[in-house]
């Protein structure tokens, strides 16, 4: 493992930069690539200065392209070579090159020692950034310049300079390495003198004349320990390519901007506000939490080691409720582990690199694991049942997974069927929420609260651990919202739900209205001004509209939810129509966020029609596909932080080294699995304790209580019960006959009246109750975040 080793820095979880490189194309760490209006904000009108040779200079004329693209990346091809440069960029920022390739003329010796000029001054200003290079001069002369030995005196007066000087010569100095040559490119007089051996011992005599005490181990920082205020990229030898030269000394203009980029990476990173998406970890300290963050974490904490402590106690008691501290220990401990995981220097990050080779094999895999664990009911278990949906939401959410892990979205063959799994997702949410109204006919406010909080219950944790966008765990809120459209359409004339005409001009009205709404910008634009007004809530008006938007339309498929479709007597030919349609619709590739709206439910219609085509393929689904589907929405939310790094734009590394990058993958995936089956059965404890569900039965149901029942007619299972009406019924007909007992019918008649009208009273007063309680819970907890809110900064 290679160390950029950055003079007067030691390791820290959070302040201290990350500058740990193992390799070229994945560095330990989240690179950024610059362009020229980020390294302009970062120089800000300052100085840069190279001084070297022509390796030097190389290096310097790709720096110069990147901080301004008009400018040239090549010296001119004439005498002129072995000169001096001066480059002002359109930004005010001027970049100077000095001929030295023996480090040694007064205006370098000005430049590393500048005590005489700036001590006590305010002018001329101090470099931005200085970069040196040396040494295969001195191999290439070794008779007039000195060779190692005066190479060897050079390195040391510098370093020494710079650490005794009382003004440090530019806010970064960087000593380039040696750089490695292809012996076999070489012309013969280099091939004499410049040898690999000779190359090795330098770049290592100048490692540890910087740091002089280091032993290989990463968390070896001692406080006693000297350490020269210089960077050393050393990684720069590593991403040498033997191809990408012609004479065996200067590399191509691609390798070297790659270069040029780690230097601005290593100059600028840490400058950079530190505020999420944290994916700028190359060289940048992770920030210290803010006053209300770090009190979130205490809390959080605190309430896991206290849940861990109960939990073993009434384990040791036998109590009931064990199961609820164990609840809160799981979720409580989730959110510290992901803090840790992405918020600190504890584990390294990466960024993704695109294989199609281990694309097409994960996916493969993931099928045939999915086809292995196939299981078949023993009936016709219905279209859409919860098996299948469980299925679904499973392979989507693999192939998403993989799909986020691999940065797949810039290939438009994988982008856009990814696009319709998010809609499919969308589908199940309208399909869902509208088929329980309709069957439930439920629209209290303890069913509200169920489904956000379990919906939210993780994200808002993070939101407030993390110091995240809430928005930026988008589809969180994107079902949330859709909960709310679905179940205000549901609401409205909820007594004719039953009449199909009614239902869908409701249901089309709502779509129209809603387009209507997502039309203007300005409802938006003056929803989120008056939250942040009111709330301190900064929320980015474009970004949720092209959420929204992009599958708007979906959810309103999903509420025009199926009437015994597979009886139908079109249903084979809907089947073969469907093979058709769905093979065309995927396959098509153009410009696809534009249509995406207007077609995304052809191919998941197809879908549906394929997968519930026969009895046989209703009734089978795969196991570990919904055993996935099962905690799909908690493998959504930690992947951000926990499986991905740096919000969603890097990977995560908990075994260093990029030759173990294939275990981390199967290492870290196992563990993410676990963690989020573990948090989606938390989160549902969570949430029964906080909308306390143990009052169930709904206020029209008659329950076994003394004196009504068993002994009556539950006994023979006729209920009183408010049954759904079907389309076309008679509402005459919905209740269900009941054998007659011994009792006259009159005294049967006002006894059984007087009872039930005690028992529904008694009901609806305990789940009056159970409301004003959940009312109060959710009050309470809206009222600590606006708290937090208006409390809340970033530093």
């Amino acid at each position: 493992m290679t160390l950029i080793v950055t003079g007067n820095q030691k390791a820290s979880m959070t302040s201290a930069p990350t500058c740990i490189f193992s390799s070229f194309s994945t560095l330990g760490c989240m690179l950024h690539s610059y362009k020229a209006a980020d390294a302009s904000r970062c120089l800000a009108s300052r100085r840069v200065v190279f001084v070297g040779d022509s390796v030097t200079r190389t290096l310097y004329f790709q720096f110069v392209h990147i901080v301004d693209p008009k400018l040239p990346t090549t010296p001119p091809q004439d005498d002129r070579k072995h000169t001096d440069f001066s480059l002002a960029a359109d930004s005010n920022v001027t970049l100077d090159f000095i001929w030295d390739p023996f480090l040694n003329t007064s205006s370098t010796l000005a430049l590393i020692n500048p005590r005489d000029h700036y001590v006590g001054s305010s002018s001329p200003q101090l470099p931005a950034l200085l970069v040196v290079g040396s040494g295969l001069w001195y191999l290439r002369y070794a008779d007039t310049s000195g060779g190692l030995p005066a190479w060897e005196a050079m390195v040391n007066e510098h370093i020494t300079a710079i650490s005794a000087g009382p003004v440090k010569p530019a806010d970064t100095t960087v000593f380039l390495p040696v750089e490695d040559v292809v012996a076999s490119k070489l012309s013969p007089e280099r091939y004499n003198t410049m040898r690999s051996p000779d190359i090795d011992a330098m770049n290592s005599d100048l490692y540890h004349r910087i740091r002089p005490s280091y032993t290989g181990s990463l968390w070896q920082f001692s406080e006693t320990t000297e350490v020269a205020p210089v960077s050393f990229p050393l990684v720069f030898n590593q991403m040498l390519d033997d191809s990408q030269t012609e004479d065996g000394l200067h590399f191509s203009d691609s390798m070297i901007k790659t270069q040029a980029n780690i230097l601005l990476n290593l100059r600028c990173n840490n400058e950079w506000p530190k505020i999420p998406p944290m994916d700028k970890t190359c060289c940048r300290g992770y920030p210290w939490p803010s006053a209300m963050q770090f009190i979130v974490l205490i809390v959080i904490a605190v309430w896991t080691s206290i849940s861990v402590r109960l939990w073993l106690q009434s384990l040791c008691k036998g109590g009931t409720n064990s199961k609820d501290h164990l609840a809160l220990a799981v979720f409580g401990a989730t959110v510290c582990i992901i803090y840790l995981a992405d918020r600190t220097g504890l584990w390294l990050k990466e960024q993704k690199e695109f294989s199609s080779l281990a694309f097409a094999c994960l996916v493969l895999s993931s099928i045939c694991i999915g086809l292995l664990t196939l299981h078949r009911g023993d009936k016709d278990l219905g279209f859409l049942n919860r098996d299948q949906s469980d299925e679904w939401k499973g392979w989507m959410q693999i192939a998403i997974l993989i799909y986020h892990y691999f940065g797949a979205s810039k290939i438009s063959g994988i982008y856009n069927p990814i696009r319709v799994l998010v809609a499919a997702y969308l589908f199940m949410t309208g399909y869902g929420h509208t088929t329980f109204y309709l069957k439930k006919a439920d629209f209290s406010f303890l069913r509200i609260a169920q489904v956000m909080v379990r919906l939210n219950l993780l994200t808002l944790a993070l939101v407030y651990s993390m110091n995240t966008d809430y928005l930026s765990y988008y589809f969180t809120p994107l079902v949330s919202m859709w909960f709310m459209v679905i179940y205000a359409t549901m609401a409205i004339g909820s007594q004719l739900n039953h009449n199909t005409p009614f239902l869908v001009c409701k249901i089309l009205s709502s779509m129209a209205m809603f387009a209507i709404f997502m039309l203007q910008n300005w409802p938006l634009e003056s929803l989120f001004t008056v939250l942040k007004q009111l709330c301190n809530i900064d929320w980015s008006v474009r970004e949720w509209t092209f959420r929204v938007t992009l599958d708007q339309y979906i959810v309103y498929w999903g509420m025009i939810r199926e009437y015994h479709l597979t009886d139908h007597p079109l249903w084979p030919t809907l089947v073969k129509i469907a093979c058709g349609c769905s093979v065309l619709i995927l396959l098509c590739k153009f410009t696809y966020n534009s249509w995406h709206p207007y077609i995304s439910f052809l191919p998941i219609t197809a879908f549906i029609i394929l997968r519930n085509a026969t009895p046989i393929l209703r009734s089978s689904s795969s196991r570990a596909f919904a055993f996935i589907g099962k905690c799909s929405l908690e493998t959504f939310i930690i992947q951000f932080h926990f499986w991905l790094a740096g919000d969603t734009k890097g990977v995560l590394l908990v075994i260093p080294g990029t030759r173990w990058r294939a275990l981390n993958f199967v290492l870290t995936s196992f563990v993410f699995i676990y963690v989020s089956h573990q948090v989606a059965w938390a989160s549902g404890e969570i949430t029964s304790l906080i909308c306390d569900q143990r009052e169930k039965t709904l206020p029209t149901s008659n329950r076994d209580v003394p004196g009504y029942g068993p002994s009556e007619q539950t006994a023979s299972g006729c209920a009183e019960a408010v049954r759904l009406v079907g389309p076309g019924e008679d509402r005459s007909s919905s209740r269900e006959d009941c054998p007659e007992t011994e009792t006259p019918a009159h005294s049967q008649h006002w006894l059984k009246n007087l009872t039930r009208a005690r028992y529904q009273s008694t009901i609806i007063r305990a789940w009056d109750y159970s409301q004003v309680e959940v009312k109060v819970r959710i009050g309470l907890a809206a009222m600590f975040m606006w708290i937090a809110n208006m409390l809340w900064t970033n530093y």
